[in-house]
Formats: structure tokens, sequence, C-alpha cells
């Protein structure tokens, strides 16, 4: 539990400290309302399911991002 706080932490830390990170979450919450939005559709389309796998991915790939920048902090204020 303690690693929990500590993350949401240093989440916080950098939402206020680093544009990058900010910006990453930004743009994952925007994919992730897209998401949201085909997945409430009463009606999917073939295009539909092709954006939202496009989407899972590049949600998936900023994800990555922020944890490399999270691991980057962690391991600095380590050493």
């Amino acid at each position: 539990m303690e690693n929990y706080t500590q993350d949401e932490d240093l989440k916080a830390h950098l939402l206020q400290t680093n544009e990058q990170f900010r910006a990453l979450v930004e743009q994952h919450a925007q994919f992730k309302k897209q998401i949201e939005d085909i997945e409430a559709k009463p009606h999917v389309t073939e295009a539909d399911e092709l954006e939202e796998q496009r989407l899972k991915k590049l949600k998936l790939r900023l994800k990555d991002q922020m944890n490399e920048i999270l691991s980057q902090y962690r391991h600095s204020a380590v050493g």
C-alpha cells in the first residue's frame, strides 16, 4: 500500500512540474474518452472497431511513456 501512495504522490508531483508527463496524461484521458464514446454507441460499425483498436494501442503507448518517466524519477530519487 505504501508503494501505491508513493506512486500517487510522484504522479501528482509530475503533473505539477513536468510538462511532458502532463501532456501524456491529458492525451491518455482524451483517448480513453474516445474509446468510451465508441463503446457507448448502440451500434458499433467495423470502422468504429478499427478506430477503437487504434486508440487502445495509442493509449497503451502513452501509458508506457508515462511509466518510463515515473521509473526515471524513481531511480533518480533513489540514487
